[in-house]
């Protein structure tokens, strides 16, 4: 899969983070290498932390852990899709996703 993986500049890939059973996007984070080993060999999601250039396993301090369900690449190999059963929160704002309460307006459109 590393092979398949197109990363940015720094070396990082987006995770999109679901929830597996009402399909809610929950958050984006991003992984290395390293995160997605961990995520895809302990069961729980590790990221990259852009801001502190560190590892965190999502819910070893909040308690709000995300338990892998699925991963999956994305066609262009840019994106992940991770599917979670996820307690708690899973925005470090205490939300229940990092969209709650963040909508812009936008014209919406109809299919003909």
């Amino acid at each position: 899969m590393a092979t398949a993986l197109k990363r940015d500049s720094a070396g990082l890939v987006a995770a999109i983070i679901q929830q597996f059973d009402t399909n809610e996007v929950l958050m984006l984070g991003w992984m290395d290498d390293e995160a997605l080993h961990r995520t895809l060999t302990t069961g729980r999601v590790t990221f990259f932390s852009r801001s502190r250039q560190e590892y965190w396993r999502k819910g070893d301090t909040s308690g709000h852990v995300q338990y892998v369900k699925s991963v999956a690449l994305d066609c262009d190999g840019d994106a992940l899709l991770v599917r979670v059963d996820q307690v708690g929160a899973a925005c470090h704002t205490g939300t229940r996703t990092c969209f709650d309460g963040r909508s812009l307006a936008a014209v919406t459109g109809e299919r003909d």
